[in-house]
């Protein structure tokens, strides 16, 4: 993890530093993580909507005239398919996303969790899971979730208690817990333990149980444990979904824990599942 995370190893364990910093001990393909690696403290980043209108759907009125002079006609649809409820609409677009965030969306990508602060200095969001189709961006339900203490920054940095605002990848997964079923590589390893108590007293065991790396300062194709920090260590790193613990995360989104696994299950490479996160006011750029 990050050099902003405080963490505590035995000392027949501890591990040798990774130059770009990382949630514990690194982890590239194909290696094994110590299985009593044990994460005292979290990394700078794991610490740790609105309902639109339904509308009917109408059937079209047709009216023939088979020949001239003869009277026209109107089919008038059964009752079969004017029952059922209004079928809800598929907005064309992100609702609450500006142009120049919808720009950073490629066409390949399917599947966009989209995580809205609540404020830019809140801690705590909204989550929807956004599926491309035909006809627009089909939503899922909403999720409560937390972020970072003080919010969100457009310029995160190792240790600053904010979330980073932007357009990431989802490709790699992991956690202490037996993989789930999930479509991303996952990396299960003790590395994955965390004790002590979040920022509101809560106690943070179980926090990595299940966790996805979100593309900020992550090497893709790695597992969310990896040390190297592409824009360096002082731009922070180690910035998860995960578990959450109730209180607000170090730079984290946190779900509950069958909200993960929901994600683990449903987010697909294949799809080139993104995350868009921040808070509403920055989202809207």
């Amino acid at each position: 993890m990050t050099t902003e995370e405080r963490r505590t190893f035995s000392a027949a364990e501890r591990p040798k530093p990774h130059p770009g910093g990382g949630h514990g001990a690194s982890l590239r393909p194909k290696r094994i993580v110590a299985a009593t690696v044990v994460l005292a403290a979290l990394v700078s980043g794991c610490a740790g909507f609105d309902a639109r209108t339904d509308r009917g759907e109408r059937m079209s009125v047709r009216e023939d005239g088979a020949n001239a002079g003869q009277t026209t006609r109107t089919q008038v649809p059964s009752a079969s398919t004017t029952t059922g409820p209004p079928a809800t609409p598929v907005p064309r677009r992100l609702p609450g996303v500006g142009p120049g965030t919808l720009a950073r969306i490629p066409p390949r990508t399917r599947q966009v969790l989209l995580v809205t602060g609540a404020g830019r200095n809140s801690s705590k969001s909204g989550v929807v899971l956004y599926r491309r189709t035909d006809a627009g961006w089909e939503p899922g339900p909403v999720w409560p979730a937390h972020n970072a203490l003080k919010g969100w920054t457009h310029d995160h940095h190792a240790g600053d208690l904010r979330s980073p605002v932007g357009v990431f990848t989802l490709t790699d997964a992991g956690g202490r817990l037996a993989d789930p079923g999930s479509r991303l590589p996952y990396d299960r390893s003790a590395g994955f333990t965390v004790h002590g108590t979040g920022f509101e007293g809560e106690p943070l065991a179980g926090s990595f149980d299940y966790v996805i790396a979100i593309g900020y300062n992550h090497e893709p194709g790695t597992s969310p444990l990896d040390w190297t920090r592409p824009m360096g260590a002082g731009k922070g790193g180690g910035i998860w979904l995960h578990v959450d613990h109730g209180g607000p995360t170090h730079g984290c989104v946190s779900l509950a824990e069958g909200h993960m696994r929901e994600l683990l299950r449903t987010l697909d490479p294949a799809q080139h599942p993104l995350i868009v996160m921040g808070d509403a006011a920055s989202l809207t750029a």
